[in-house]
């Protein structure tokens, strides 16, 4: 069973395009130089429409996370982690937490992206950088 493929829009391809090739990008405003996820055609700061995506290092820290268990997810084989992360450059974005024992799980706990395949695309997941949050 595989998750999902992503809903991509005018707004969000670059995103997409992006985790294709295992790559993390994020919006950046060209006027004021704001990052901001998700994707949207105008920046939340100043309302410029100069925006560019930037490649980020895919290193950050879990800021907080959350397993639901039900409904089951349709997808997934195991209740996903969701996570909201906060990259390195300082944005947050949300995602999935993989490969970690959900009892090893601890806020600020170094991360780093990774990625995963969808039906017919890749998804950008994060796992943790400790040793011991590892399965």
């Amino acid at each position: 069973m595989k998750r999902m493929d992503p809903v991509r829009t005018i707004d969000n391809a670059f995103f997409w395009d992006a985790a294709e090739a295992e790559r993390l990008d994020i919006q950046a405003c060209e006027a004021c130089d704001v990052l901001w996820h998700p994707p949207r055609p105008m920046c939340p700061k100043c309302h410029s429409t100069e925006l560019s995506p930037r490649t980020m290092s895919g290193k950050g820290k879990l800021y907080s996370w959350c397993m639901p268990i039900h409904p089951p997810a349709w997808g997934f084989e195991e209740p996903p982690i969701v996570a909201l992360i906060d990259l390195d450059e300082g944005v947050r974005i949300v995602s999935n937490l993989v490969g970690v024992d959900p009892e090893a799980i601890t806020n600020d706990m170094p991360v780093r992206v990774d990625f995963t395949e969808t039906a017919k695309s890749k998804v950008p997941v994060f796992t943790s950088t400790d040793a011991g949050g590892a399965e």
